[in-house]
């Protein structure tokens, strides 16, 4: 078992027999290639692949910078990709490999102060699609982590926030507070959503998508009955493109 950090000291491993740790920066595309090289020529037969290294980036979408929006497609998108790339060729010949892309909740359905995380995660989510569909005959399955609110340090040291405009205090403001201020008392436990994480990849029959948490569970729920509303009401003038 490998496990990736950019701290590979920070690593805590339950059994050192079996777990090396190496340190991986996602936000720099050349270090990351050099660390991926020296651990895939160290560890070549790698069967499972878990894409999980990432953080939020919270504000409207004016608030934040360009390069802030940047380096989190850089490191929630492209970083994620390039684990994956290095692996694949292998399962694929092997016949065999679970691929497992963590996304969120917000990969699906964004909300005011989310476009700087929800973007690269969205992304994220449309090129794992398309992935599953071409890596399906080669005996490689891609599955999907949509986890809702655990108690991990996503909402704290790992979170970055844009700079504050007052125009949008009201709105985005009261909602970036809010998500501070829960950070320490999330429902979701981490321990039991990796082991249905676990449980799912090594499965029969992988779930392309897994929402993880009774709030992502609803959220995703009201968010898929709202879409479908909305396409029935447009329904009439949105087939009426056809020549005649």
């Amino acid at each position: 078992m490998i496990a990736t950090a950019r701290d590979a000291a920070r690593v805590i491993a339950q059994d050192e027999d079996r777990m090396q740790a190496w340190s991986l920066d996602l936000s720099d595309r050349d270090t990351r290639a050099a660390s991926m090289a020296g651990i895939c020529r160290d560890h070549p037969d790698v069967d499972v692949v878990v894409a999980n290294a990432g953080y939020g980036l919270l504000g409207a979408f004016e608030e934040t910078a360009d390069h802030e929006i940047r380096e989190a497609f850089e490191v929630n998108l492209f970083g994620a990709l390039d684990v994956i790339r290095a692996y694949l060729p292998g399962m694929r010949d092997r016949g065999w490999g679970r691929i497992v892309v963590m996304s969120s909740v917000v990969g699906v359905t964004s909300g005011a102060g989310g476009s700087g995380y929800a973007g690269p995660k969205a992304a994220l989510e449309a090129v794992a699609d398309a992935l599953g569909a071409e890596v399906e005959p080669f005996g490689v399955d891609v599955m999907i982590v949509e986890p809702g609110a655990f108690r991990t340090d996503f909402g704290g040291r790992s979170l970055r926030l844009a700079r504050p405009i007052d125009a949008y205090e009201s709105s985005v403001g009261i909602a970036r507070d809010a998500f501070v201020a829960g950070h320490g008392s999330q429902r979701g436990d981490p321990t039991r959503a990796a082991q249905i994480i676990v449980d799912a990849a090594l499965s029969s029959s992988v779930p392309r998508r897994l929402p993880l948490g009774p709030d992502a569970v609803a959220v995703l729920r009201n968010h898929y009955a709202d879409r479908t509303a909305e396409v029935d009401a447009w329904e009439a003038p949105a087939t009426a493109t056809d020549f005649r």
